[in-house]
């Protein structure tokens, strides 16, 4: 992987790691078009690149994350990335192997797809405007749509959480807000074990591929910023359902690509 595709890769992650409309079948096009070969590294990569996109919601919500003396804020994320880190360790092997398969991918997009374009009918008894508002109990649950997500790539983190929190009475917009909020700590614990078992298994890094890091990093903080920003917009302004198409056009994308015109290359 060369510094161009890593810029490449990272505006990718920018742009849909906090839409729900899943950055994984994103970067499988995106690597496959490129011809990128799915080493250790790139692999490592495409993770490691999300923490660029984490501190873009600490940037945006700084006020958030700095008030300390809010205990309930950080107790409400800790026990929502609960159900998600439980699955991670529990079912490693089997997410590894379905998000190396590209029709679970496509049908996963699909599926998610479908459930926006009537996200916004399902779930219309709005009572909770604000994140103080949440209760402990509506964080975990929340936290489980999370982990279904991560049984199911192709869904997306970002997805699922914003259905579980319309599921749970949020309104639109802070259901997209805590997701953001709660991918800070998962991601954050993804992106710190993969770098650790990189670093375990090769022995560290490379200038070249600390340079590519920094390098893709940068740029998904940038990206994610200004995403972050359009997405709410949209949100307000027109709900879920334009994701949903989107993501069934996607799911046919990746379906027709890799059955009729050349093999996906997978992570």
């Amino acid at each position: 992987m060369n510094v161009l595709q890593s810029i490449i890769l990272a505006i990718i992650e920018g742009l849909t790691e906090f839409l729900p409309i899943s950055s994984t079948g994103h970067m499988i096009i995106a690597s496959s078009i490129m011809g990128i070969a799915q080493d250790d590294f790139v692999k490592t990569f495409t993770v490691a690149i999300q923490l660029g996109a984490i501190f873009s919601v600490v940037a945006l919500y700084w006020k958030k994350f700095i008030n300390f003396s809010d205990y309930r804020f950080y107790l409400k994320l800790f026990i929502a990335i609960i159900p998600a880190l439980i699955i991670g360790k529990l079912l490693n092997d089997f997410i590894d192997e379905k998000l190396g398969n590209p029709l679970f991918i496509a049908s996963s997009l699909l599926i998610g797809g479908i459930l926006f374009l009537f996200v916004d009918q399902l779930f219309t008894k709005t009572a909770i405007k604000e994140e103080k508002d949440i209760s402990f109990l509506k964080a975990f649950f929340i936290g489980c749509w999370q982990a279904l997500a991560a049984l199911l790539p192709g869904l997306s983190r970002s997805g699922a959480t914003i259905i579980g929190g319309m599921q749970q009475r949020l309104s639109r917009e802070l259901a997209a807000e805590f997701s953001f909020f709660l991918a800070v700590p998962t991601m954050l614990a993804a992106t710190a074990y993969k770098l650790l078992t990189f670093y375990k298994k090769n022995g560290g890094f490379s200038s070249n591929e600390i340079q590519l890091l920094a390098i893709g990093n940068i740029v998904a903080f940038v990206v994610a910023i200004f995403a972050i920003k359009i997405f709410i917009g949209i949100v307000k302004k027109y709900g879920f359902k334009i994701w949903g198409y989107y993501r069934i056009a996607l799911g046919i994308l990746v379906f027709v690509i890799h059955y009729y015109i050349h093999p996906l290359i997978v992570f």
